[in-house]
C-alpha cells in the first residue's frame, strides 16, 4: 500500500503536474497517479504552442487568464530549468495566424479588437494584408489574403516541458506511481479512498481531479458534472530542415531540432485514428502558406485527442458534494502551465491572494 497522502493528483500529463508542482512548493505532501503509457494522453499529442491570439475573444476572464499565463512564461522557463536544468526550448518572439479565405481574416481581426477591449493595454496585434505580408515575409504563399501578428504568442517542445515538470517535481518532493489507472474515488468520514485497476487502495485527504478525458468518468463520483469531449487533432512532422522558418504560426512550426511540425485540424472523434483526407489537407495548407514546403518530405503523422469543454474553457471547480475534491482541466494546457504552477495551486489552498475564479466554474453551463 502507497503511504498516506494529504493531496492525491489523478493524472500525471503538463496539466497535473504543473499543479502538483505548485502545490508542492506550497509545502504539501503531493502523490501523482499517472497513468498508462496506452492511453489517449493529450500531452504526447499538442502542438507545444504558447498562444494568446483569439483566447477568450468572447470571455474575458478566459482572455485575461491567457494574458497573465503568456506574460509569466519567461520566468516560468528560467524556473523550470534552475530547477532540472532543462532548457524547454521557449521562443516567444511572436506568431501569426495565415488566412487563405478573406471573411475568416475579417472575422478574426473583429476577434481580436474584442480580446484588445477585454485587455487593455500591454495586449497588442496587427493585421496584415498581402502585401503587407509580402514585404515581411518575401516567399509568402499568393493565397494567403492576410494575417495577424501578436508579439506575445510562442512555443516550447512539449516533450521537454512535460520532463522538466516531473522533474521539478521529484526536487520538490512530489512522488509519482506510474501505471496507476483510477477505477474509483470515494469519500470516506475523513479525505477520500482511491481504488486503482489493479487492486490497490490509497487513502488521501485531497483530491484534484487533471486526469484529461478521464474526468468525464471520474468526475461523478465526486459530484462534478464534467462536460468533457474529446476533439481529434492531426499532426505532421517533416524531416529536419537547415534553413530556419522565418516565422511561427499556430498551424506550421519548427521545432528546436529542425523539423516541422504542421498541424490544426479539429474533429469531433471518440478515437486517435488518422485520416488521408485530413493529412492531405494540411500539407495543402502548408504549401499554400510558404510554397517552398513543397519538396520536404514527411517522416510521419499521427493523430490525437484534445479535452474539451462545451464553451472550450477552462473548468476549475471545487466540489460542494465533498469538500476537499477539485477539477481541472483545460486544452490549453502548455500556454495556462505558469499559472498551474502558482496561482491555480493557491486557488486549491484558498489562498487569500489567490485569483477568483468563479468565471470558470462548470456551473455555467447548468446557467446557460
Amino acid at each position: 500500500m502507497v503511504p498516506q497522502s494529504p493531496t492525491a493528483i489523478i493524472g500525471g500529463g503538463i496539466v497535473g503536474l504543473a499543479v502538483a508542482l505548485g502545490l508542492a512548493t506550497r509545502g504539501h505532501n503531493v502523490l501523482v497517479l499517472d497513468g498508462s503509457d496506452q492511453d489517449m494522453r493529450a500531452t504526447q499529442g499538442n502542438f507545444g504552442l504558447v498562444w494568446l491570439q483569439g483566447k477568450g475573444a468572447g470571455h474575458a476572464p478566459y482572455a485575461r487568464w491567457s494574458f497573465q499565463a503568456a506574460q509569466a512564461w519567461a520566468g516560468f522557463a528560467d524556473w523550470l530549468s534552475s530547477l532540472t536544468g532543462i532548457d524547454v526550448a521557449l521562443c516567444q518572439q511572436g506568431g501569426y495566424e495565415f488566412f487563405t479565405d478573406a471573411r475568416e481574416f475579417e472575422g478574426f481581426g473583429q476577434e481580436l479588437r474584442q480580446q484588445a477591449a477585454a485587455l487593455g493595454e500591454g495586449f497588442s496585434f496587427e493585421c496584415l494584408s498581402q502585401g503587407d505580408l509580402s514585404h515581411r515575409l518575401p516567399g509568402i504563399g499568393r493565397a494567403v489574403v492576410g494575417a495577424t501578428f501578436c508579439p506575445l504568442d510562442g512555443h516550447v517542445n512539449p516533450l521537454r516541458l512535460h520532463v522538466a515538470l516531473r522533474k521539478a517535481g521529484q526536487a520538490e518532493g512530489v512522488r509519482f506511481v506510474g501505471d496507476a489507472r483510477v477505477a474509483s474515488v470515494r469519500a470516506k468520514a475523513e479525505g477520500f479512498e482511491i481504488l486503482r485497476e489493479n487492486g490497490e487502495t490509497i487513502c488521501v485527504s485531497r483530491v484534484v481531479l487533471c486526469a484529461g478525458l478521464g474526468a468525464a468518468h471520474l468526475g461523478p463520483q465526486l459530484g462534478f458534472c464534467a462536460p468533457i469531449r474529446a476533439q481529434q487533432g492531426e499532426l505532421l512532422i517533416t524531416e529536419r530542415v537547415a534553413d530556419r522558418l522565418p516565422f511561427l504560426s499556430s498551424t506550421i512550426r519548427q521545432v528546436d531540432e529542425g523539423g516541422l511540425q504542421i498541424g490544426g485540424t479539429k474533429a469531433e472523434a471518440e478515437n486517435d485514428v488518422e485520416t488521408t483526407e485530413h493529412m492531405v489537407g494540411l500539407a495543402q495548407h502548408a504549401v499554400q502558406v510558404w510554397p517552398r514546403l513543397a519538396d520536404i518530405r514527411v517522416l510521419r503523422s499521427w493523430a490525437a485527442l484534445r479535452v474539451m469543454t462545451p464553451d472550450g474553457y477552462p473548468i476549475y471547480q471545487r466540489s460542494t458534494d465533498y469538500p476537499g475534491a477539485f477539477l481541472v482541466t483545460c486544452h490549453s494546457g502548455v500556454t495556462l502551465a505558469p499559472l498551474h504552477a502558482t496561482r491555480l495551486a493557491e486557488w486549491i489552498d484558498e489562498d487569500p491572494a489567490a485569483p477568483k475564479l468563479e468565471a470558470f466554474d462548470e456551473r455555467r453551463f447548468a446557467l446557460s
